[in-house]
C-alpha cells in the first residue's frame, strides 16, 4: 500500500530537487523515483504549476544537437521551499507521535 501524496507535498518535493541544481524534467522524475513512484505525466503538470506560480524559471541548453529544457528555482520557490519545510518538519512531528507514541516520552525522561 502506497500513502497518496498531496499536490503541496509533490510541490515541495520537485522544488526541492530543482533547489540542488538547474536540471531537466527527465532528470527531476528519475531523482524523485528513487524515493516514489511518480511518472512524467504526473511531473509535467507539476513543472508548469510551479513555473506559473513563478517558483520555477526555464531555460534552454544543446544537449546532443538538440535544445534541452533546464529548471531552475527562483527566489519564490526557494521561500515557498522554505515553507514547505518548515510545515513538514511539524506535521512529521505531530504524526510521529501517534505512530511513536512512547519514543517521545522515552527522550524527555532522558533528559531529566
Amino acid at each position: 500500500m502506497a500513502l497518496p501524496i498531496s499536490s503541496g507535498l509533490m510541490d515541495a518535493i520537485v522544488l526541492a530537487v530543482v533547489a540542488r541544481e538547474g536540471t531537466y524534467g527527465y532528470k527531476i522524475t528519475q531523482d524523485i523515483r528513487r524515493v516514489i513512484d511518480i511518472s512524467e505525466s504526473t511531473l509535467y503538470p507539476v513543472l508548469r504549476r510551479l513555473q506559473k506560480d513563478h517558483c520555477l524559471e526555464t531555460y534552454d541548453q544543446e544537449f546532443q544537437g538538440r535544445n534541452r529544457r533546464y529548471y531552475r528555482i527562483t527566489p519564490v520557490g526557494l521561500a515557498r521551499l522554505s515553507a514547505y519545510l518548515g510545515e513538514w518538519q511539524e506535521h512529521k512531528t505531530r504524526i510521529d507521535q501517534i505512530f511513536f507514541p512512547h519514543s517521545s516520552t522515552q527522550k524527555e525522561e532522558q533528559h531529566l
